[in-house]
């Protein structure tokens, strides 16, 4: 008997999640026929998908305003999708903008909604936590202090850990243990983002920087691409910049450990450089209105994941005016050309797998979507059984 869940995930972190989550589940419950929207990698593991999450995908207030229509349209889309195909049940993976609204319509249709990877409401924007509380079955988190957070406001929670953990290689061939010979040139990673919107806002402004850091010492820049950009949204860019930039697409894992250093933007690819040892700036840019607004409401003393679970500064954070050419180049120069300090950030680094937890998340979140569909299931043949008494 076919099994019809929704799975909706954002960006290429969530995509790649998302998937390793049914790629578990489907080994705990046959007959599942998950559908939604997602990216490549949900598709690779047997997502029916009706929408493309890269139509939607963006950062800041004045970038959500230009995709609303199209977003608008999704997201009817996916409700006349549930309308029809009935799911027992639906998995929505952070993008909380969008899913916490879809949240909403599927819990007033009855159905189960299990959240994977929360939102970061104890960050910024507490208030949407009541909205959870009303409308998420259960939360499946990634860090343990979200477990704490949640159950202070009565939310069903699940700490999974974190899939990464399994997901970013150990043993890999770091550039620093080679070490650096004076004159070669300082391998540099960059990573713009999974978004056109951070493409837009911070490829140009990567390349800038490493075109006056290579005033300073020689580098050799290679461009990690998420496989949510096109290659022609990085391939024009660069090109303008006329800098040598070589493009890593596949192992992308390889091609980080390999630097000397990246230039990243905030998100779960801090965590990921972080968890392969290679030295980082995170570089950020938001629209003014939307920095603004944020510098309002949040409540937490860094932006980077690697950071915040490292609890301290180990990582410098070039944000919106301090993310200039100059005064990237600058910090990077600082950086690389300094033996000591490199060692320093690449131990603090170090802790961060630690942190993070054992392996086996995307395991332990496919058990309890699984234990759902079980208690779900016994509901259903419960009344049953009643109707025909």
């Amino acid at each position: 008997m076919s099994r019809p869940i929704l799975i909706v995930a954002g960006e290429a972190s969530g995509d790649l999640h998302a998937a390793r989550l049914l790629t578990e589940l489907q080994t705990r419950v046959p007959g599942l026929a998950p559908f939604g929207m997602g990216g490549g990698e949900l598709v690779e593991a047997g997502l029916d998908r009706l929408f493309d999450s890269a139509e939607i995908s963006v950062v800041g207030l004045t970038e959500v305003m230009k995709i609303y229509s199209r977003a608008r349209e999704v997201f009817n889309g996916l409700l006349e999708a549930v309308d029809r195909r009935r799911p027992e049940l639906a998995v929505l993976v952070d993008f909380p903008d969008f899913n916490l609204r879809l949240a909403k319509e599927l819990k007033a249709r009855g159905v189960t909604v299990v959240y994977y990877i929360s939102p970061q409401i104890w960050a910024w924007r507490r208030g949407r936590v009541k909205t959870i509380a009303e409308c998420v079955d259960e939360m499946l988190v990634l860090f343990p202090f979200e477990r704490e957070f949640y159950a202070e406001h009565g939310v069903e929670v699940t700490h999974v850990g974190h899939p990464l953990v399994d997901e970013v290689p150990v043993g890999l061939t770091q550039a620093w243990e080679r070490g650096h010979a004076s004159g070669e040139p300082f391998e540099v990673a960059l990573l713009p983002g999974s978004r056109l919107s951070e493409i837009e806002a911070l490829l140009p402004l990567m390349l800038e920087s490493v075109r006056r850091l290579a005033e300073r010492v020689p580098v050799m820049p290679r461009l990690i691409r998420a496989p949510t950009v096109p290659r022609e949204a990085v391939e024009e860019p660069i090109a303008l910049s006329g800098l040598p930039v070589r493009i890593s697409e596949r192992d992308r894992f390889s091609a980080i450990a390999d630097s000397h250093l990246a230039l990243c933007a905030s998100g779960t690819a801090t965590l990921e450089v972080g968890m392969l040892g290679t030295p980082l700036l995170v570089v950020y840019r938001l629209a003014t209105w939307t920095y603004l607004a944020a510098r309002l409401l949040v409540r937490v003393p860094h932006i980077s994941l690697a950071n915040l679970v490292l609890e301290r500064g180990a990582v410098p954070e070039l944000i919106q005016g301090k993310a200039t050419p100059e005064a990237i180049a600058e910090e990077a120069a600082a950086l690389v050309s300094d033996p000591a300090r490199v060692e320093a950030m690449r131990a603090d680094l170090s802790e961060i797998r630690g942190r993070l937890g054992e392996g086996g998340a995307s395991g332990r979140a496919a058990e309890r979507v699984a234990a759902h569909l079980a208690a779900g299931s016994g509901e259903r043949r419960a009344a049953a059984g009643g109707s025909g008494r």
